[in-house]
């Protein structure tokens, strides 16, 4: 992803979360981080943009910040690619664990990472904001091996908006980034 992706990323953001989106100075915050802590990507097809993923990765620790997919891709497989794709960069930077937040609501979403070896590991009351919706806290241990892979079949679903651990809910969905604040509009 690069800021010539920020208005695109912008539209999905709102009809995905709504008031809970990120807004374009924070992504183009995110944006200044790469590459040192942060990997952001887009899915594009035909030149229409189908997703997008965020990863923080700082010392042995990774954190899924964001994942989208346009609901009309949803089934197709780009939540997967794109998951994958986060993955493989969290071990290449020798993050041995990678962490994530999902709405409770989003139940698609968590079977996605259930398929790719994140396990439950709390909840977040309130997180989201303004929603007050909960948050899901996953882990997945990625210093066993084991890949990328998800358990049993290849996923289908597409993911849904994270935030790292210690990230502060942004209002709309999204969460912010680790140390920020909650912003009006972000996503989840």
């Amino acid at each position: 992803m690069t800021t010539a992706d920020i208005a695109a990323v912008l539209k999905l953001e709102h009809e995905l979360f709504g008031e809970e989106a990120w807004s374009r100075q924070m992504l183009a915050g995110e944006l200044a981080r790469q590459p040192q802590s942060r990997h952001y990507l887009v899915a594009e097809d035909q030149g229409v943009l189908a997703g997008y993923a965020g990863l923080l990765a700082a010392g042995t620790q990774g954190d899924v910040l964001t994942l989208a997919v346009a609901g009309d891709r949803w089934g197709q497989g780009t939540g997967s690619a794109l998951l994958e794709a986060l993955l493989a960069e969290a071990a290449r930077r020798g993050c041995t664990e990678v962490f994530l937040e999902v709405r409770a609501d989003n139940t698609r979403a968590q079977q996605l990472y259930l398929r790719y070896g994140f396990t439950k590991i709390g909840i977040r009351r309130g997180y989201y904001q303004p929603s007050g919706t909960d948050a899901v806290v996953m882990r997945k241990d990625l210093s066993l091996g084991g890949g990328n892979a998800p358990r049993g079949a290849r996923s289908r679903q597409p993911g849904g908006r994270n935030a790292p651990p210690g990230g502060n809910a942004v209002p709309g969905g999204r969460n912010a980034p680790p140390g920020g604040n909650a912003v009006p509009g972000g996503s989840q």
